[in-house]
């Protein structure tokens, strides 16, 4: 069994990516399984529905590793979408035995992306420097992860989805271009929160808000994570 793990940064194109593929007969899709885990660990986070998230999913890291990293599937590909900043306080042993792959994303649009809902985020907050880490981490380990930027996938969706298939050793599907608009049986209980916009999608496409200026007062997160996303662009796939 292949077992996809996506790392991403928050307000990329994971949820696109996680339909994409879905769309594939041979591959089950899910959806942020530590998300309940990364809240247990941050009681102070605010996020919306977080009551409804905390009762729909369990939040014991084990048990999750078990019942999701690890289990087995009904289909040969398993495509688990996962968040950098939920990967914290733990043994990491177990993505080993996954193949891993990062969703990178230009800081300035992300940090301006996630300025709209966040008066002041943090590094922990964009996932870029966790990112960078992971990444070391495994590949110290002999792993050799595959790094998708966003901007990339967006400039030649097929190009990049074929190069993406090629180093996931699986056959690409057309039919990862297109997906139906709505809600999707994939989705967490948190996609009435988050998922607007990606419902109203229907393939890769570039949001009207993805050219918003950074805030001044956002500038000094930018310019340090602008490195960590340096160093893993230069090893992404590229259109």
């Amino acid at each position: 069994m292949k077992r996809i793990h996506l790392i991403s940064n928050p307000r990329n194109l994971s949820t696109a990516l996680m339909y994409s593929f879905a769309q594939r007969e041979d591959t089950r899709a899910v959806d942020e399984p530590l998300y309940a885990y990364y809240l247990k660990l941050k009681p102070d986070v605010d996020h919306p529905g977080k009551a409804e998230i905390m009762d729909s999913m369990s939040s014991d890291l084990q048990q999750v590793i078990d019942e999701v990293f690890l289990k087995a599937y009904d289909r040969p590909v398993v495509f688990i979408k996962d968040m950098a900043h939920h990967l914290i306080e733990m043994e990491l042993e177990f993505m080993l035995s996954m193949t891993n792959l990062f969703l990178i994303r230009n800081p300035k649009q992300l940090i301006a992306s996630i300025g709209k809902v966040m008066k002041q985020p943090e590094m922990e907050d964009i996932g870029s420097q966790q990112q960078y880490e992971l990444y070391h981490w495994l590949k110290e380990r002999g792993q050799n992860p595959i790094i998708l930027d966003s901007g990339e996938l967006l400039r030649d969706s097929p190009g990049v989805m074929q190069k993406l298939c090629h180093a996931l050793d699986i056959t690409f599907d057309p039919k990862m271009l297109e997906w139906p608009a709505g809600t999707r049986p994939e989705d967490g209980v948190w996609a009435k929160y988050w998922y607007h916009n990606i419902h109203q999608t229907t393939g890769f496409s570039k949001q009207k808000t993805s050219e918003r200026p950074l805030p001044d007062h956002l500038t000094a997160l930018y310019e340090e994570a602008k490195p960590f996303y340096e160093a893993l662009y230069q090893h992404s796939l590229k259109a």
